[in-house]
């Protein structure tokens, strides 16, 4: 999608994307993608992409773009990512001239969003500064964590902290690696098949060249999420400090829109249930029957096979969810912009002009961050 950088740091890239409609929503949105890869699956191709799909609704969208951290970079970790999303939201509160804006996050850089509501809860200012959160197939609950589960016991995570330590970070192939023999049939043996057996032409795949367009995970990052996850200390109140406050979800109360794949063996979809109940609101809980990629990039349209539960009420188990909420046929993301609209207030004129005096455009979007190897 056309648009700008206006803002670079040593950690990230701000993109400012183009209205492509007369007018626009006053308060913006923020989308906060995964630090474990680049951002662009969510501005994936036409008529495959978030970031169009929202624009297209009159939507001022913001995107964070990750620098791909080297062994310079080791120390990065969670207070790092944490201090640059309050960086990022500020921008957007100055060059939007509105004091809150919408939340969007997926999968861990949800993670890193919520640690971010609690530390602005805790000190007060989350009311000012967010309007909304939407999170994207994130899991904050790490209780019974599935397939994952078996790659966090202590004493290889123990081993693989130390290796990490040692390189200043984990390569993004092995992270790769991990992610595709998690979901085998669609991601491994389809091309064992076709390529190996019979000989075919890969055919041109999107979804499976940004899988395999990987990024490292800085090592102090690293550290801090397999502590984390190994100690369930998101969900525990006090039991981690982001930016030195205690995190606790029930103090988290703003409106929260989360939505996960009922086929996602990455991030179960129960523990992105658990996960949201935690916040000190009332999420709309949205399980998409797709998996974990296909759950985000689920545009709307006559082609469309897609479907999805959605309720404002949810019930104690997931089974219960299960059984007494009912199946809607389409795309979430028509429900999800309208949620959101309702959420950014009044319509004006889009400017022409992206940035301002203080976060002058400095390159095209998609910038330099999302090429770096």
């Amino acid at each position: 999608s056309p648009g700008a950088v206006v803002l670079r740091t040593e950690v990230f890239a701000l993109i400012e994307y183009a209205p492509t409609t007369p007018t626009v929503y006053e308060v913006p949105t923020l989308i906060v993608p995964p630090s474990i890869n680049k951002y662009y699956v969510l501005d994936l191709a036409p008529d495959r992409s978030i970031v169009e799909h929202l624009v297209a609704q009159g939507h001022r969208v913001f995107m964070i773009s990750w620098r791909n951290p080297d062994e310079d970079e080791g120390h990065f970790d969670f207070d790092t990512y944490a201090g640059a999303i309050l960086q990022a939201r500020a921008a957007v509160s100055d060059i939007a001239r509105q004091p809150a804006v919408n939340l969007m996050a997926a999968c861990s850089g949800g993670i890193l969003t919520a640690g971010v509501l609690a530390h602005l809860a805790r000190s007060g200012g989350l009311g000012e500064a967010v309007s909304s959160l939407t999170l994207l197939v994130c899991a904050l609950d790490n209780e019974r964590a599935g397939t994952t589960s078996a790659l966090a016991r202590r004493e290889l995570a123990a081993a693989a902290v130390a290796e990490s330590a040692r390189r200043g970070y984990v390569d993004g192939k092995a992270l790769a690696n991990v992610f595709a023999w998690l979901r085998p049939n669609d991601l491994v043996w389809g091309y064992v098949v076709n390529n190996y057996l019979m000989g075919k032409k890969p055919p041109a795949f999107d979804i499976l060249y940004w899988n395999q367009d990987a990024v490292r995970l800085a090592a102090g990052l690293h550290r801090d999420f397999v502590r984390m996850a190994l100690d369930n200390a998101m969900v525990e109140p006090g039991a981690m400090t982001v930016l030195d406050s205690p995190v606790d979800l029930g103090a988290v109360d703003v409106d929260v829109y989360a939505v996960a794949g009922l086929n996602d063996h990455i991030v179960p979809w129960e523990n992105a249930y658990r996960g949201v109940r935690q916040f000190g609101s009332a999420p709309r809980f949205v399980l998409s029957t797709s998996g974990h990629i296909q759950a985000l990039i689920n545009p709307p349209g006559p082609e469309s096979r897609s479907s999805y539960r959605v309720a404002d009420t949810l019930p104690e188990s997931t089974a219960e969810y299960l059984r007494d909420v009912p199946t809607t046929s389409g795309s979430w993301w028509t429900d999800h912009t309208r949620w959101l609209g309702e959420r950014a207030g009044a319509r004006k004129p889009a400017r022409k002009t992206l940035g301002n005096a203080r976060h002058k455009p400095q390159a095209q979007a998609p910038g330099s961050y999302v090429h770096a190897a």
